[in-house]
Formats: C-alpha cells, sequence, structure tokens
C-alpha cells in the first residue's frame, strides 16, 4: 500500500514538472502577444528624428568645429585692398543671422565677413579661429560669443574655462596683428512658449557674471568693449519681449540696436 502510493506521488511530481514546462510557455507566448498588441504602433516621426540626431552627432564627430562651413568661401576671398579695412564678425548663430537679407543688411557697402555658426561654443571657434579669422587678414575681428557655452552646447563648462577660451582667441588675434573687439554676451528672456527651453539651459546670473568679466578684461587689455546688455534689457534684468520672439536670437529690432553700437566700435578700433 504505501509502495503504491509514493509511486502516485512520484508520477504527480512528474506530471506536475511536465505540465509547467508545455503550459507556462503557451501561457508566456499568449501574455507576450497580447502585449505587443497592446502596444501602439511604431511612430515613422520617432524614428526620423532619431535618424536626424544621430546623422547630426556623426557630422558633428567628423567636423567639430565646422570647418567645412566657411572653407570653400574663404578660398574664394581675395587678399585685402591695400586700404581695405577688412573686419571679420566671429561667433555663433546670433553672428550667423545677423548677414540675412531678413534684417535689412546693416552694413552695405562695408568690407564686413560674418563668420558665424549656429550652435557653436568658444572651443569650437578656437579651433577655426586660423581658417576664419586669421588667414583672411582683417584689420578687425569682433567676437560675439559665450551663450551656448552657457547652455553647455559641448559639454559642461566653467566660467573659467569659458574666459580663458576668450582671451586665447584675443591673444590670437593680436599676434597676428589683428585688433580685437570683445562683445557682451546678450540677455535672455523667458516671456514667450518659445522662449522656456532656451531660458532654461541659459543662467541669467553668469551671463551677468561673464560680462563682468570680458568688460574687466577688455580695460586691463586695452582692447574695445561692446556692452550689448545694458541697452537691451529690461526693468528685470531680461531681454526686452519686442527685441526676440525666442528669447535668444534678437529679431530686426533687436540688430537696430546693436549695429550702431559694433559701427561705433570697429571705428574707433580701426582709428587706434
Amino acid at each position: 500500500m504505501r509502495a503504491a502510493f509514493q509511486l502516485g506521488a512520484r508520477l504527480g511530481v512528474a506530471l506536475a514538472v511536465w505540465a509547467s514546462g508545455v503550459v507556462a510557455p503557451v501561457r508566456t507566448h499568449a501574455r507576450a502577444q497580447a502585449e505587443s498588441q497592446a502596444k501602439p504602433p511604431c511612430d515613422c516621426q520617432e524614428l526620423a528624428d532619431a535618424k536626424a540626431r544621430l546623422e547630426g552627432q556623426a557630422k558633428r564627430l567628423n567636423d567639430w568645429p565646422d570647418l567645412a562651413r566657411y572653407r570653400e568661401a574663404n578660398a574664394k576671398l581675395a587678399t585685402p585692398a591695400k586700404d581695405e579695412q577688412r573686419v571679420v564678425f566671429m561667433g555663433d548663430s546670433i553672428t550667423d543671422m545677423w548677414v540675412l537679407p531678413r534684417f535689412g543688411g546693416f552694413f552695405p557697402g562695408k568690407p564686413y565677413i560674418g563668420r558665424g555658426i549656429s550652435g557653436q561654443t568658444t572651443p569650437q571657434m578656437l579651433v577655426r579661429f586660423r581658417q576664419d579669422v586669421i588667414n583672411l587678414q582683417p584689420t578687425v575681428v569682433v567676437i560675439l560669443a559665450g551663450t551656448n557655452d552657457i547652455a553647455g552646447n559641448t559639454g559642461p563648462i566653467s566660467n573659467e574655462d569659458i574666459e580663458a577660451n576668450f582671451a586665447s582667441l584675443a591673444e590670437l588675434a593680436r599676434v597676428h596683428g589683428i585688433r580685437v573687439i570683445l562683445s557682451s554676451i546678450l540677455p535672455i528672456h523667458n516671456y514667450t512658449t518659445e522662449s522656456q527651453e532656451l531660458f532654461s539651459q541659459r543662467s541669467p546670473e553668469r551671463i551677468v557674471a561673464l560680462n563682468r568679466w570680458l568688460k574687466d578684461y577688455c580695460s586691463a587689455n586695452r582692447l574695445n568693449y561692446i556692452d550689448y546688455f545694458s541697452p537691451m534689457i529690461d526693468d528685470k534684468g531680461l531681454l526686452k519681449r519686442d527685441l526676440a520672439q525666442d528669447g535668444l536670437h534678437p529679431n530686426k529690432a533687436g540688430y537696430a540696436i546693436m549695429a550702431p553700437l559694433a559701427e561705433k566700435a570697429i571705428e574707433s578700433t580701426s582709428s587706434k
């Protein structure tokens, strides 16, 4: 009797093990099928956006400072005429957009060359400074940068390292006989929907601190400093609402404030 009971128990365990090996996979497959049906269909736009991001990253890695942007234009540029007071504007998107026709062409007939690249930071500008400034043999270079450094476009960076990059740009220019104008970093605002993300990336306190350093550096090294910041802020210390829809990039009204300040600094620098 006992032997029969033990045999039955062993058979029961064996059947249970066999059943778990067959039924569990069936249940697992059924559950996986149900979960896959519950998932939303593939978002083709999301895939396209991801592909674009990867392509952008690959491009940046292949040409981090974007030397290709102006290489052809630089090669076609003639050597400055004997009495030409050539000026190069070096910077990021704010400089890049300044030369666009929709902003009215603030410097008609002037031998001014735009070498701004959207999104760039001071370390990137350092790498391309020889190609896009020194080799063009300008009399003056106007440097406007720093906002994208604060935003961390090429990674986190301290104010001290940004300041060191500004100093290196100025020293490189002066070694090659190019007169230097350093510009204040523009203020920002968060008054519109479009401005929220850009504002969140840029500390107003850091902008003020770096502008203070830029002004002091120019004073100590006898360089011209353009203060765009002061005439463009409101009573809250932010960029005036009507000067930029996205809180960062000046519109035509913004550039209308900046242009005469740049002209005055260039005239003063060229006459030294």
